[in-house]
């Protein structure tokens, strides 16, 4: 799938048509003002997917730099126990 470009002027004059395309294909649509890019618009599930994607990318390379730094971290097991330790002495003190 191609990059959809369209001129701002055709946006103004077929807002809806182009609306259509980036929900139908989910995919961004660059506007050009003067034949140079200038906005690029997308659908809500679409802008939500790469939100989505955007926020788990920034978590994984956190995690990343903190590995190559040498920070604790925990395996799965690890990470497991302690959250059941935690639960259980919250429940002890009827949190």
């Amino acid at each position: 799938m191609g990059t959809i470009i369209k001129s701002s002027s055709e946006l103004r004059k077929n807002y809806n048509s182009i609306a259509d395309i980036c929900r139908k294909m989910k995919v961004p649509v660059f506007l050009t003002r003067n034949g140079v890019g200038d906005t690029v618009i997308m659908d809500m599930e679409t802008f939500n997917r790469r939100e989505d994607d955007l926020a788990t990318a920034e978590r994984l390379l956190t995690v990343e730099r903190s590995r190559l730094l040498g920070t604790q971290g925990y395996t799965v097991d690890e990470f497991e126990k302690n959250m059941r330790e935690a639960i259980a002495r919250g429940a002890e003190n009827g949190v």
